[in-house]
């Protein structure tokens, strides 16, 4: 309750009393001042919102974790009276987020314009918005609010993690030599020409030829030697886990702040490391110019993302991980059953999972049997809070000749999938146990 409310209602309480008991003037003066000063706050709250128009502009509508995200808001009074005071309210639910504000008389026909600037520590889709304002009368009794509703959102990427180095799966054919089957996307590999048939696009339309033969030609292309590289990322409900995290405020963002990265530490959950890990690989994998897709599933469907290379598969992949959360009830070795017929002999299966159970050896057997080269990037449950766990599993699936990355809560990502080295692919592993970040 303000100050001014408790003023106002202590005087009619007074005014009150000494009215009905003795009836003094000072008392009848009282009753009097605090009923006006409730009538003219209340005539003062009527108009308070009148002509107040809320704009928010971003500059960009997707960020990455550890981003900064600006955000311009205009409050703009439309109206000749002036607003006393206004409060704006952000209410959009990106953690940490700025932007509310109390702004002090804003005359009539004019605009105030703010910058806020807010550090991204989650991914998803955020609304911007709602945007609350909040006015009244001078002496803080009466309050009216009006809701803004959000008319745009913020997709926040996962965290990518530079890898120098991590396993480089081989082509298909010996030496390199060019698949002997017909792709309907263009790819590097021009394998001749062909009438032009209506329905074919315009791009494919091979120039000189076609004037040399005085009619339409397209290019012809075969698929790229060059082996897959497919992510199997395990949404699993049942086995992600997360330790207690100590909840902090992000810090103020100044002008020395916005010319540095801040480094923004993932939340200690397999689930986030797992998104963080495929999101890297992704990355890596398509600057090596391979062609990748993804794996996972939601909570009642399987998500498939073709393997394709070009930066806008990377924007595919990355827009998928923003949203994946660890609600599925599909199991990993289910997600490799189900995929197995689509992934040709020879590609590369990375299998991101914290799984303790031992059906994970059965997934990877179907690979080995289908000459699919599986790796696996395994979080250690154990150092992610989990009483149960799965270094045995890591154990046994080295003993089949699998090569494993051991992830462990804190450490460094960079260091760890760069450090995981392959002297050759054929299953010859040199691993270093990362150095954990807190100990650096």
């Amino acid at each position: 309750m303000t100050p001014g409310r408790i003023f106002v209602l202590l005087t009619l309480a007074v005014g009150t009393i000494g009215t009905v008991v003795n009836g003094g003037v000072v008392y009848v003066r009282l009753l009097y001042l605090s009923v006006l000063l409730l009538m003219l706050a209340w005539l003062l709250t009527i108009p308070a919102l009148r002509g107040i128009r809320v704009d928010r502009q971003a500059r960009a509508l997707r960020g990455s974790v550890g981003d900064i995200f600006e955000e311009h808001f205009e409050i703009s009074n439309l109206s000749r009276l002036p607003k006393l005071w206004l409060e704006v309210a952000n209410e959009t639910p990106i953690p940490h987020a700025t932007g509310s504000r109390v702004l002090t008389f804003l005359r009539g026909k004019q605009k105030r314009i703010y910058t806020a600037r807010t550090w991204l520590t989650h991914r998803g889709g955020f609304p911007l918005g709602p945007t609350t304002i909040t006015s009244g009368d001078p002496f803080g009794i009466f309050r009216v609010s009006r809701s803004h509703p959000a008319i745009a959102s913020l997709v926040v990427l996962p965290m990518i993690f530079p890898v120098a180095q991590f396993v480089s799966p081989p082509g298909l054919l010996p030496g390199g030599k060019a698949i002997r089957r017909k792709s309907l996307d263009i790819t590097p590999h021009a394998t001749g020409v062909r009438e032009y048939v209506p329905g074919d696009p315009m791009k494919r339309i091979h120039w000189p030829t076609s004037i040399r033969r005085s009619q339409l030609m397209v290019k012809e292309f075969e698929q790229d030697p060059q082996a897959e590289v497919w992510l199997f990322l395990d949404t699993n409900k049942n086995v992600h886990v997360a330790k207690p995290s100590e909840v902090y405020d992000a810090p103020p963002i100044d002008d020395l702040l916005l010319l540095r990265r801040r480094k923004v530490k993932l939340p200690p959950s397999t689930m986030e490391y797992s998104a963080s890990i495929a999101a890297s690989l992704a990355h890596y994998f398509i600057e090596q110019r391979r062609a990748v897709g993804l794996v996972s599933a939601s909570e009642r469907t399987f998500k498939v993302t073709p393997a394709e290379r070009s930066e806008r598969q990377e924007a595919k992949i990355l827009q998928e991980l923003a949203f994946l959360q660890a609600e599925s009830t599909y199991t990993l070795p289910g997600l490799v059953t189900a995929q197995m017929g689509q992934l040709s002999q020879g590609s590369s299966a990375i299998l991101i999972t914290p799984m303790i159970w031992p059906e994970l050896l059965i997934g990877v057997d179907s690979l080995q049997r289908r000459n699919v080269r599986p790796v696996v990037v395994m979080l250690m449950s154990g150092s992610f809070g989990n009483h149960t766990s799965n270094e045995d599993l890591a154990n046994s699936l080295m003993e089949r000749k699998v090569p494993v990355c051991r992830v462990y809560c804190e450490a460094d990502l960079s260091e760890t999938l760069s450090s995981f080295v392959f002297s050759t692919f054929s299953q010859d592993v040199v691993w270093r146990r990362p150095v954990l970040s807190h100990l650096t």
